[in-house]
């Protein structure tokens, strides 16, 4: 496995793994790398430092994992944020809770959590406005 560095035309920089240099070059010449931010398929290999194993590493190895870079991973964490501040987790009872909530059983509030997709067909199918994220939830593990 090789990992590069990569940059499409409109600048954006990303980091993609390939088995091998000859893969990536197949990869490349057939236009099936894509940029993750905008979709181009004008990608190009970006300035690279070789990787040294050293102890004072392990923190920048896991820093990219643990904060956003660019600006849309920045406003999606922000969006998360602002759902897990603002709404209850109702974790795999979303359907039974949204029901609830729709039919006046329940008060009303904003709520997110997971259902299966055929729970949410049927919540749509009938008239109950849910919608997607696009994030999976902290774990509310105790």
């Amino acid at each position: 496995m090789i990992r590069y560095a990569l940059k499409c035309a409109e600048n954006h920089r990303f980091e993609s793994w390939f088995k091998s240099a000859t893969a990536y070059d197949a990869l490349a010449t057939a236009g099936h790398i894509n940029c993750p931010i905008c979709g181009s398929t004008e990608v190009t290999k970006d300035i690279m430092t070789p990787r040294v194993a050293a102890k004072s590493n392990k923190a920048e190895e896991t820093a990219p994992l643990t904060k956003p870079k660019s600006k849309e991973e920045q406003a999606l964490a922000a969006f998360k944020a602002h759902v897990e501040e603002n709404a209850t987790y109702v974790g795999g009872s979303f359907a039974q809770k949204a029901r609830e909530i729709h039919s006046g059983d329940a008060p009303e509030g904003a709520i997110y959590g997971e259902a299966k997709p055929e729970e949410a067909k049927a919540l749509i199918e009938d008239g109950i406005p849910v919608a997607p994220l696009p994030f999976r939830p902290t774990s509310k593990n105790n």
